[in-house]
């Protein structure tokens, strides 16, 4: 039971702007056979995918203090990304797995009052998609 929970939490942090991995877990718990690879697989969805919805809350938040001095974005740089999204709209979060530009994806998201309903069935869509290939991959090694 500690190794899902271990594999929860790595793959919420994961989603965060914390430093984690969550894809070499997955590889090892698959590789060691100790548990169903759908369990897994659901594990490491559900804590990646509540990391994106937690961004997606912090993001909702933000515009309440985007004129204060101690901001750590400018506005220029917030104006940069939100025309980004914009321009790319909704579709772009399936690629909320992707590393770098993943997490702040859900983050400003949220900033620009992305449905909760479609934020969560797109981010969902990208992340299990992710470690579906990841578990087929480490399957096909082992």
């Amino acid at each position: 039971m500690t190794e899902l929970a271990g594999l929860f939490l790595a793959a919420l942090l994961a989603a965060t702007i914390l430093p984690a991995q969550s894809e070499a877990l997955l590889a090892a718990l698959i590789a060691g056979g100790g548990h169903p690879v759908w369990l897994l697989i659901a594990v490491a969805s559900a804590g990646n995918i509540l990391g994106a919805v937690i961004n997606w809350g912090l993001g909702r938040g933000l515009t309440l203090y985007r004129d204060r001095k101690w901001f750590p974005v400018s506005q220029k740089a917030l104006a940069r990304a939100e025309g980004w999204y914009h321009r790319y709209g909704r579709w772009s979060l399936l690629f909320s797995w992707v590393p770098v530009i993943g997490d702040p994806l859900t983050v400003i998201a949220g900033s620009l009052r992305e449905p909760f309903a479609g934020f969560l069935v797109l981010v969902a869509i990208g992340k299990i998609g992710r470690y579906l290939v990841i578990a087929a991959v480490t399957l096909q090694l082992i």
